[in-house]
């Protein structure tokens, strides 16, 4: 290990370490640990390391961030539109005790979160769990954590369901079709849905006691059901878009998508709901309680940390990983120890590093790896065993930790602005055992499709 990659790795590790142990200061300590590598790498302070503002803003992810600005504030009109209390209404009515509506709560987040990114759907399902835990009288911080581990796990399911699933399109060449059925074997959605059974069997076991009675005596009058028709637009409009490949996968002289076309639909709708509103009110408050309702702060975040695994990357961690991987899994039962390794290294790390740019990064390290095992070691590997195995442990892996998955930093950032501070020990005293057993559901049955010839 060079000396490059070592001091690397330690200001790493401090870095997070203090995010997970601090919550309040998780975004200045992403951006202050962002500063530090690009003050490193701009001076030459390490051998080898070259690491500039420029190369800082292109490890930014600014489809991502993007999406979430203007998700935030299409919601912040959905929220104001008593659509979330009417939904809650609508769930307390069909429920019999807490323990149910918390499932249903999940399977909820966990079926928009299939076709809606994770952290977007995490915005639209969180108003409607705060209207429900207040009118039932309980604290919303175990509903929230739950709702937010079961979107992180289904946004795997297709290809717009979350940001991991679009980078893995781009890496493998798949379009929406190829996430449920992949070259004649089940795809992504029905591993997901699996595991998403099994998830909603482990919130069921954790709430087994909370029995008492639910209970709604009317109903919340929708004053405008416009947001409700711009999200529905958001969501068709990220599904359509998906079928038009990116220009790395476009054919000569094709139509192509720029690569920030998910966040740019989101702001489209985003700012189509704020001129109506500024119309409809014939006043310019509307942009300013707009802007009010926008997570700077959570997006600052995102923001640090995509730097951070930019410069960790350009450093060669995350090729060591990759490297060690493929030569520890060598030998007659070299693709299953190398599958193994893949999927379980992914959970452990995507529980401390977004699993966002952490994809982004080791997805051509995958393709390392399959190469490698197949020239150098003869052995016969599909390239989709491995792509599959990583999003797995990376996406699923990421509920492990509040830092883990951006939808759980969004989750805790809106629990913060309501007041409710959740520790890094209570949010995985309900998502371990979660994370855990979608896991396993998910590593077992991807190695039976895409691993037994």
């Amino acid at each position: 290990m060079t000396t490059t990659v070592s001091i690397s790795l330690l200001i790493f590790g401090g870095i997070y370490a203090v995010m997970f142990a601090f919550q309040k200061i998780r975004p200045f300590a992403a951006v202050f640990g962002a500063a530090v590598f690009v003050v490193i790498g701009s001076t030459g302070a390490l051998p080898g390391f070259q690491y500039t503002l420029s190369d800082a803003l292109s490890a930014v992810d600014f489809n991502v961030i993007l999406m979430l600005a203007g998700t935030m504030g299409t919601v912040s009109l959905f929220i104001e539109s008593g659509m979330p209390a009417l939904l809650s209404d609508i769930l307390i009515s069909k429920t019999p005790d807490l323990r149910s509506a918390i499932v249903a709560l999940s399977l909820f987040a966990g079926l928009i979160s299939a076709f809606v990114d994770n952290v977007a759907t995490v915005l639209m399902i969180a108003p409607v769990a705060l209207a429900f835990c207040k009118k039932c009288g309980v604290s919303p911080v175990a509903p929230m954590i739950c709702i937010s581990v079961s979107s992180n796990l289904q946004g795997a399911a297709t290809l717009v369901g979350d940001t991991t699933s679009v980078l893995l399109s781009k890496a493998a060449g798949l379009d929406f079709t190829d996430f449920f059925v992949d070259s004649g074997r089940l795809g992504m959605f029905f591993v997901v849905e699996a595991g998403a059974l099994v998830g909603a069997a482990v919130v069921f076991f954790m709430f087994r006691r909370e029995k008492a009675p639910v209970v709604c005596t009317q109903r919340t009058k929708v004053s405008d059901k416009g947001p409700t028709v711009l999200l529905l637009l958001t969501v068709l409009s990220l599904i359509a878009v998906s079928f038009v490949p990116y220009r790395e996968n476009a054919a000569p002289g094709a139509i192509y998508k720029p690569e920030i076309a998910n966040g740019l639909i989101c702001v489209f709708f985003c700012l189509v709901g704020l001129f109506r509103r500024m119309l409809r009110e014939r006043s310019s408050a509307a942009f300013f309680s707009m802007i009010k309702e926008i997570d700077f702060l959570t997006l600052l975040l995102l923001a640090g940390l995509f730097v951070i695994i930019g410069a960790v990357s350009e450093a060669g961690v995350i090729s060591l990983i990759g490297s060690t991987v493929s030569r520890l899994g060598r030998g007659a039962n070299g693709v299953f120890l190398v599958y193994t390794m893949l999927v379980w290294v992914s959970v452990f790390f995507s529980a401390f590093i977004d699993n966002i740019p952490y994809t982004a990064t080791m997805l051509p390290v995958v393709a390392v790896i399959a190469h490698d095992l197949s020239v150098v070691d003869g052995l016969t590997v599909e390239p989709k065993l491995l792509y599959y195995g990583l999003i797995c442990g990376a996406t699923l892996g990421g509920n492990l930790t509040p830092i883990g998955a951006s939808a759980n930093i969004a989750a805790l950032g809106i629990l913060g602005k309501e007041g409710f501070k959740v520790r890094s020990r209570d949010f995985m005293r309900y998502a371990v055992l979660f994370t855990v057993c979608a896991v396993v559901t998910g590593y077992v049955l991807i190695w039976l499709i895409w691993g037994v010839s």
